[in-house]
Parts: C-alpha cells; sequence; structure tokens
C-alpha cells in the first residue's frame, strides 16, 4: 500500500523520520559546502580554510541561532520551527524549489510561511515633508532601519546615499561597516549600542522577518561589537537624543536627532537632525547644507527594484 508522503515515518507529534531528519541534515551540509563566504557577506581572511564552503558556525550566525542548535540540526537530533527554516533559507541563499525541499524534509510544508511583505516605499507624506526640511539633515527610515528616502543635507553629512546598491542602504549596517560614516560619530560605541537596542526592540515586532534574520547574520559575522551588544537583549525605541559627529568638512557637530513615526503603521519614521540656534553646530549646519543644492535628476528614493 502507498503511504502518503506527509503520513510517512512520522510519529504523533508530527516529527520526521529519522530518515528525513538525516536527509535534511545531508541537505543543509551540501548547501552550506556550495557557498562561498564572500556570497554572504563574510570577510576574507588569510587562514586557509579546512572545508569546502560555509563553516557550521558562520551558518548559524547568518540565521541568528546557536551553533549547537544548528550543529543538532545537521545532526538530525532536533526539529526545526518555521522561523528557523525561514531564516536558514535565508542564511543558504535557496531558491524558491529548494525552499519547498528543505521545508518539506522538516514536515513543515503546510506551514511554510506565504504572506510576501511589501515592498517598502516612503509614504508621499514623508516624501513632502522630507522636500521641505531643506536646511536640516534628514531620512525616511523603514522596517530594520533601511533608509528609504533622504534630503541632500543628509547625504552631504552622512555619505552619497545614491551611490550604494540598494540593499546596502541601511542605516545599521552603514554605522558599522562604512568606514566614513563610523568615523563621522565620535561617540560611535555609545551610537552604535542605541541603534542594536532599537534595532532588537523592532525585531520583537516581527521576530519571523528573513531579512532581519540576514541582517543580524551578517553583522554578528563582521563585528565582535554587535554580536555582543545583541546578546545582550537591551531595547530602546531611540526617538529622541544627541547625536556628536566630527565632518571632515565642517569639523564638529551637535545635533539634536528625533524620529517621528508613521500614523499607518507601515513602521516608517522621519529622523531629523537640528542644531541649536546660534550654536557653533547651527552654524556649522548652515554652511553643510549651503553646499547641497540638489542636481538635476537626483534620485533621493531608495531603489525598491531588487
Amino acid at each position: 500500500m502507498h503511504v502518503p508522503r506527509s503520513c510517512r515515518g512520522r510519529d504523533t507529534e508530527g516529527m520526521t523520520s529519522d530518515s528525513d531528519a538525516r536527509a535534511l541534515g545531508d541537505f543543509l551540509k551540501a548547501r552550506r559546502a556550495q557557498l562561498a563566504p564572500r556570497d554572504c557577506g563574510i570577510p576574507e581572511t588569510d587562514c586557509a580554510r579546512r572545508v569546502a564552503g560555509l563553516r557550521r558556525e558562520e551558518v548559524a550566525r547568518l540565521a541568528a541561532i546557536s551553533v549547537d542548535y544548528y550543529t543538532r540540526l545537521e545532526q538530525g537530533r532536533v526539529r526545526a520551527s518555521v522561523s528557523v527554516l525561514t531564516t536558514l533559507a535565508r542564511a543558504l541563499r535557496l531558491d524558491d524549489d529548494q525552499q519547498r525541499y528543505l521545508y518539506e524534509l522538516a514536515g513543515r510544508s503546510d506551514a511554510r510561511p506565504r504572506r510576501r511583505r511589501p515592498v517598502q516605499r516612503p509614504r508621499p507624506a514623508m516624501r513632502r515633508l522630507l522636500d521641505q526640511l531643506t536646511g536640516t539633515p534628514a531620512l525616511v527610515l523603514g522596517r530594520r532601519l533601511d533608509v528609504l528616502a533622504w534630503n541632500p543635507a543628509a547625504a552631504v553629512l552622512y555619505t552619497d546615499f545614491a551611490a550604494l546598491p540598494a540593499n546596502r542602504r541601511n542605516y545599521m549596517r552603514l554605522l558599522f561597516t562604512h568606514p566614513v560614516v563610523r568615523e563621522l560619530h565620535r561617540d560611535w560605541a555609545h551610537d552604535a549600542q542605541e541603534a542594536v537596542a532599537a534595532l532588537r526592540m523592532e525585531a520583537a515586532g516581527d521576530p519571523d522577518d528573513p531579512e532581519l534574520a540576514q541582517l543580524v547574520g551578517e553583522l554578528s559575522l563582521q563585528d565582535p561589537d554587535f554580536r555582543s551588544w545583541w546578546a545582550e537583549h537591551r531595547v530602546n525605541s531611540a526617538s529622541y537624543g544627541t547625536k556628536r559627529y566630527r565632518h571632515h568638512l565642517v569639523g564638529d557637530l551637535t545635533l539634536d536627532c528625533d524620529t517621528w513615526a508613521s500614523p499607518d503603521g507601515s513602521g516608517q519614521r522621519l529622523m531629523v537632525l537640528t542644531a541649536e540656534p546660534g550654536s557653533p553646530s547651527h552654524d556649522a549646519l548652515r554652511i553643510l547644507t549651503s553646499w547641497t543644492a540638489p542636481q538635476p535628476g537626483t534620485d533621493r528614493t531608495r531603489d525598491t527594484t531588487r
């Protein structure tokens, strides 16, 4: 008698069979062996790698799970949750067919998430506000602190966002990996910790977001400070504060940083940096923004086609 795959080799709790568990582990090992570290944003080193592709600990960090848990998955000793499968699929760069196979082996084919997150685009009202803020740097931030839009003053303060690939326009990624943005912050450790706490708070609202898991995994691999601070589970709404910068064109700046959340539930926030009138920072900011007249054809909105 033919037994359907969905019923084959499972106990009353829906656990996968030993053969499926071994097959899942073999698939994970084979897939990580096929990936080059550079494909996943892992820095190259001079040390010779003893195994092809990614190491177990690298996959675990990319998927934001423990090395011990991932090892047990490869050994067929634990069943993966839907959220873990989602982050593993993203970490291992699985295409649609490979994802279906992964979920089938894990006995989660019926639970595979099908909801597509909407493409992030700055709200028209946010864009109008941004366009009117000509004398002060301002950004529109989306989910995961993605930079969705910016005004010319923000570009001259931080970096030329338009010159960056769309998938690298993320405030957290820039803060930790972009040398110019990192050196701009005079209190980098403080500002970075606050940003990590804000991202951790956002993660609580959407723990299954695969792009968030990918971002956390990449930064955990690339920066030990991020890895340590993320593990502390500190949270902070980061709705206001003071930023101290050292800009290569105008020197030191002390700016008030305020963010306002969009009322539509999209998670978008307008971040504005201002200086106390009459202060040296105010004068320096006026000089900086005087050099930021928009050029014809300048694209200040994140390219959402990816």
